[in-house]
């Protein structure tokens, strides 16, 4: 059995991944933590956890870790200051935040406004995108990057035609809409009030988001133009893709080469020819649902992914990381189909 410590179990991501943990067959919860809910059940703050075999919520000791691994599922800036003390214990970790996600300590004071605690370990953590990724490295690494939301859908979509060498580098755009979970369990502006956000649909980020230079990173180009939007639902992410390409590709040639590429990938569905994904039909599940079309009067070529923000975006994929890591089917615990 795999020992885990969930540290931040009381926000969206937290306790989604708590969720899934309970049904893996393969894995033991030593440890719930929260900075501000210590010494109370999970289930007294989130109901739906009544019944349920789990530990009271703690305080989190980076000192003291008796674990084999732990999963950090909290805001940027803390992963980075615990995290040489949990490996020098022999855990390994998988990071919910954005901590470990960027190549150098001065990208991450860019685009995060922080000082980067621990530049040593970025160069050795793993970013855990794992069907664009080496899957050797992530079963070896100790830290495993859980790349963003956002990052998630719009890089599934577009690599394979940024790498096919299909589409011009300086030219892709994504436009992406996001549930409010996205936002985190502790966001409590006004802008994200139900009266603000129902019967409404904006832009935001529109200067300069955080996750661009991610998605850069991941696509290996320079720049790109991407633009989030929030709209009034609980969880999913829509993203719509476009890159003018860089030589003659007609609809049927880019879906062959979706279906070719991602044919063994289990959470990755290439809808049919024509077809594309509504983020219902992906609700609950770790799966990002993929439909491609090649506009060859206007010149375009268009990726459309939907994906659960909360799982594959998040605890899903911190437990696909988690499964490469020890060696089990990458598929185990994880929901696949979503519910009617």
């Amino acid at each position: 059995m795999i020992r885990t410590i969930v540290v931040g179990a009381t926000g969206y991501a937290g306790s989604e991944l708590t969720r899934l943990l309970i049904g893996h067959p393969e894995v033991e919860i030593v440890a719930l933590t929260s900075r501000s809910e210590a010494g109370k059940p999970l289930a007294s703050l989130l109901p739906q956890f009544s019944g349920a075999p789990l530990p009271e919520l703690t305080t989190f000791d980076p000192k003291s870790v008796r674990a084999d691994l732990v999963f950090l599922a909290t805001e940027n800036g803390y992963a980075m200051t615990v995290a040489q003390d949990i490996l020098s214990q022999g855990a390994r970790i998988v990071d919910l935040s954005a901590d470990f996600r960027l190549h150098t300590a001065n990208d991450y004071k860019d685009w995060y406004g922080l000082d980067h605690a621990a530049p040593d370990l970025l160069e050795e953590a793993a970013y855990g995108l794992p069907e664009l990724a080496d899957r050797s490295m992530l079963s070896k690494a100790r830290i495993i990057a859980n790349p963003g939301c956002y990052p998630t859908a719009s890089a599934l979509a577009l690599a394979l035609m940024v790498r096919a060498g299909l589409a011009k580098p300086q030219t892709l755009l994504i436009d992406a809409k996001s549930g409010v979970s996205g936002a985190g369990r502790a966001r409590i502006e006004v802008d994200y009030l139900f009266t603000e956000l129902t019967e409404s649909f904006k832009a935001y980020g529109v200067q300069k988001h955080r996750h661009t230079i991610e998605i850069e990173q991941s696509l290996g180009v320079e720049a790109l133009r991407f633009t989030p939007h929030l709209v009034p639902m609980k969880r999913g992410i829509l993203a719509t893709c476009y890159a003018r390409p860089s030589k003659s590709a007609t609809a049927d040639e880019l879906h062959a080469l979706y279906k070719e590429a991602y044919a063994n990938e289990p959470f990755v569905q290439v809808r049919p020819l024509g077809q594309f994904p509504t983020t219902r039909e992906v609700a609950h599940t770790n799966r990002c649902d993929i439909g491609v079309w090649a506009d060859e009067r206007a010149e375009w070529l268009i990726a459309i992914s939907a994906t659960d923000n909360l799982i594959k975006g998040a605890a899903g994929q911190a437990v696909q990381n988690m499964n490469l890591m020890f060696g089990l089917p990458e598929t185990t615990g994880l929901p696949i189909v979503a519910p009617v």
